[in-house]
């Protein structure tokens, strides 16, 4: 990826910005607007959101006091975890389309596999949901639809058994957190994969000789030297910040790239306090 602009082909063919806005704990009207506003300046036109943040009526709203026109950005929202099941499902689009004032979402996902009261039909669970998310691709309420956390039991569950293949699964990766084989799986599969809290190693990595060496050598921030890793592994990177000035300061990470020594040093990288979630622990 050389630049902001860049863009990545979706398997049913929906072109998705490489580099993207979370919006995670974002609930104040005017840091979310100062904060999309300067995203977009900067080049940003992924922005990120979901049920689960309760946020969706305050980023629609940021959204539409810009200038630049709703359909040159690309929205994504996650269905919550309590509105599982086709009607659930079906209305909570509905819900998000009003609260974020669009005609259409560029991309919907089922924010978590397995949820309290259905771990134990938690496949018929995501069929069931999933339909509600196919039903309204084909009536054009989302342009794409994916998942978020799913690891390979739960994209095996929908692809064996649902008309439309996931296009997007967004899960947490990292420096120490690579979670490889649903990396490999989704990469077989033509499942596009996106990375929630590409910064989590931030205090971690701020320790280490060989990352301060890289950080003098690269003239960049950890923050931007592991925005960069996620881009040259081809996940599609979440930053957020409630700082405007960082989310600009994120965005710089065209201009260089990591060498193959130094992403092999990141990629070995190891943290006691940092893991994967454990998706089968129902939410």
């Amino acid at each position: 990826m050389a630049s902001i602009f860049d863009m990545t082909e979706l398997n049913n063919g929906v072109r998705m910005p490489v580099f993207g806005l979370g919006t995670s704990g974002n609930k104040d009207q005017t840091v979310c607007n100062e904060t999309i506003k300067a995203a977009v300046d900067a080049g940003y036109r992924l922005i990120d959101t979901a049920q689960m943040y309760e946020n969706e009526e305050q980023v629609g709203k940021a959204i539409h006091q810009l200038e630049l026109s709703d359909k040159n950005l690309f929205i994504t929202s996650k269905l919550d975890n309590t509105n599982h099941g086709y009607e659930a499902a079906s209305k909570a689009i509905d819900d998000s389309l009003e609260k974020l004032g669009l005609e259409y979402i560029d991309l919907y996902l089922i924010h978590w596999p397995v949820v309290k009261g259905r771990e134990g039909s938690w496949q018929e669970d995501n069929i069931e949901t999933w339909r509600a998310l196919e039903d309204a691709y084909d009536a054009g309420k989302v342009k794409a639809i994916g998942v978020s956390n799913f690891m390979v039991k739960h994209l095996e569950n929908l692809i064996s058994n649902c008309r439309i293949k996931p296009m997007v699964n967004q899960i947490r990766l990292h420096p120490g957190v690579l979670q490889e084989e649903i990396v490999v799986f989704c990469e077989k599969e033509n499942i596009t994969v996106e990375a929630w809290s590409p910064l989590s190693p931030l205090k971690q990595m701020s320790e280490d000789e060989k990352v301060k060496a890289m950080m003098e050598k690269y003239r960049k921030t950890i923050a931007q030297l592991l925005l960069r890793f996620s881009l040259q592994h081809n996940f599609i990177p979440l930053t957020k910040s409630s700082k405007a000035e960082r989310v600009v300061e994120n965005a710089d990470v065209f201009d260089f790239e990591i060498s193959k020594e130094d992403m092999d040093y990141l990629n070995r990288l190891k943290f006691d306090d940092l893991e994967a979630p454990d998706v089968d622990e129902e939410r």
